[in-house]
């Protein structure tokens, strides 16, 4: 079993467009759209989002994505009156970035929790940030360099897997400068394949998230 995501939008078309892109990246994991009215019009529906909440949420609970603010008091609403199951969580992140992440955490077998932090995860400000106080940093306890062998290099996918991989894991992770933990700063490396990509993890699951990133990287994140 892996946690559920639930994606309700004020559109059905943006809904089902988003679960099938996160789709692509999360085969195992149960992703039910919830958008537009029941007559199909731009709006939220109460009933649609809790029959998605009852189709999405099981042992291992369910994770909810939404659009514009109307939308999450919708979900919210519609969490209220939901049966008890596995936990049912609201992520405060952007719905198609935030829902790819979400899924490649789940698809990893991650917790309701771990899943909503990693879709939060893509509003993570830059772990190095350009500060007086940065300039003294101690040294990280992990750190190497992998290139990349996959064709098309850290696109979506890839920086997806790293960002929801290292959710779960206590250490904090930069890849060239970027923050680990963010799908937004991996992607906007831009790194093509051949890319040499230097890896520094600090904190007690360092040599964990070292492991689980140079295993990745170099197996070309099971792409050609």
């Amino acid at each position: 079993m892996t946690v559920g995501l639930v994606v309700v939008s004020h559109s059905e078309k943006i809904a089902e467009g988003a679960v099938e892109l996160a789709a692509q990246m999360a085969p195992d994991v149960l992703i039910v759209p919830a958008g537009g009215t029941d007559d199909g019009r731009i709006g939220t529906s109460l009933e649609k989002i809790m029959a998605a909440l009852e189709r999405a949420n099981g042992a291992d609970g369910a994770v909810v994505l939404t659009d514009l603010g109307s939308a999450v008091m919708t979900a919210e609403a519609a969490m209220e009156f939901l049966a008890d199951a596995g936990p049912v969580l609201l992520a405060d992140a952007p719905l198609v970035e935030g829902l790819v992440a979400a899924a490649v955490a789940a698809q990893t077998g991650a917790t309701a929790e771990a899943v909503k932090e990693s879709a939060e995860a893509v509003y993570r400000p830059p772990v190095h940030a350009a500060e007086p106080e940065h300039a003294h940093q101690q040294p990280p306890d992990a750190q190497g360099d992998f290139t990349l062998v996959n064709q098309t290099g850290l696109h979506a996918r890839p920086a997806a897997k790293i960002a929801g991989g290292l959710s779960g894991m206590d250490a904090d992770v930069t890849v060239n400068g970027a923050d680990g933990a963010s799908m937004t700063e991996l992607m906007m490396l831009g790194a093509p394949r051949g890319t040499v990509l230097h890896v520094e993890a600090s904190g007690p699951d360092a040599a964990k998230a070292m492991d689980y990133l140079g295993r990745m990287i170099t197996e070309g994140f099971g792409e050609p």
